[in-house]
């Protein structure tokens, strides 16, 4: 995807603090998941990340691309590593959609409500212990998310 594609279908549009990366999204698929896990609390100095699901077909940047900046940390427990693309002007962090199929959007980078609310609190042995989760949602380990989604 580069620069010089024409905007969508007019889809929710999102981007990163200092506005050098736009991005369009036509579809959110969900999941909607807060992610304790110690990797996703570091890169967003947060008690969790807020990610939605898309699907890459449904998403393409519309400026700023020159801008990306990304890192791979190594696998520590098991496959995959950990990825992460970020503003390389203000440090937002930014998706980073794969060829084809399923990624995830920081939910903090759209600009308007995304119609989706949180799922699900995910990783959840990894929670800071100062944060208190939401009691509503259901709350998944690293065992029960990976049989989830084995089944679907």
């Amino acid at each position: 995807m580069t620069d010089e594609q024409a905007p969508g279908h007019g889809g929710l549009k999102g981007g990163c603090l200092c506005g050098r990366v736009r991005f369009e999204v036509d579809r959110l698929t969900g999941p909607f998941e807060l992610c304790h896990c110690r990797r996703c609390r570091k890169v967003t100095g947060s008690a969790f990340a807020a990610t939605i699901g898309a699907r890459a077909e449904d998403f393409r940047f519309l400026s700023g691309t020159d801008a990306i900046r990304r890192i791979e940390l190594p696998v520590r427990e098991r496959p995959p590593a950990y990825g992460v693309s970020f503003c390389g002007d203000c440090g937002s962090a930014l998706p980073a959609p794969p060829d084809e199929g399923f990624f995830e959007i920081p939910a903090g980078l759209l600009d308007e409500d995304p119609g989706l609310r949180p799922e699900r609190h995910i990783y959840v042995e990894y929670a800071a212990p100062w944060y208190g989760m939401d009691e509503r949602l259901p709350r998944l380990t690293a065992l029960e998310i990976a049989r989830y989604r084995r089944g679907h």
